[in-house]
């Protein structure tokens, strides 16, 4: 994580803040100690892969191109595959960072899964990642008001995410309010 500090800060203040969402949401899903930590760990970790998407890529202002677009989903099975070369990494934390960005209706990447076929932890941080994407400046776009990425949230519900997870996460989703006010304030 510190070599993609160094080449992509935003995409690691990124990781720090969609694990600081998993640990405020981790009570309300009722995890044990061993699968909060794993869920947190692996939502620092989720865009790991990142690290050999090209920065001129990751920093791109406007749209991507069907090739640039190729490469990026890429990152989520390569980050998969740097954390199984390390021996203290937990298989759900793999599986997290590799199904990050599968969806609810099987239309996601990299392995087309869908529904409950998704890790639990994975379709977590698939809800995280997109809520913090868009509360905060990404380069080719402002962030949306706290109330628009809630409505987003729900016309992707069923779609993109798990439903259920999703009615949970905004039944809660004030608490996180305070956590963006903070960083827009950084």
């Amino acid at each position: 994580m510190n070599s993609l500090e160094i080449k992509s800060p935003r995409t690691y203040q990124h990781g720090v803040r969609v694990a600081f969402l998993a640990e405020k949401f981790a009570p309300a899903l009722q995890l044990d100690n061993s699968e909060k930590e794993m869920l947190i760990r692996g939502c620092f970790l989720h865009d790991i892969g990142k690290l050999f998407v090209p920065s001129r890529i990751l920093e791109q202002e406007g749209p991507l191109s069907d090739q640039q677009w190729k490469i990026i989903k890429l990152h989520p099975e390569l980050g998969a595959e740097l954390l199984l070369e390390q021996v203290y990494t937990e298989q759900g934390i793999v599986d997290l960072v590799k199904h990050h960005h599968e969806r609810w209706d099987g239309n996601g990447y990299p392995s087309g899964l869908k529904g409950k076929e998704i890790p639990f932890q994975a379709r977590v941080c698939a809800i995280l990642d997109a809520f913090d994407c868009m509360l905060t400046t990404r380069s080719y776009r402002k962030p949306v008001t706290f109330e628009e990425a809630k409505t987003e949230l729900i016309l992707h519900k069923n779609k993109q995410f798990d439903g259920e997870i999703v009615d949970l996460f905004l039944s809660l989703s004030e608490q996180m309010s305070d956590l963006y006010y903070f960083f827009r304030k950084r």
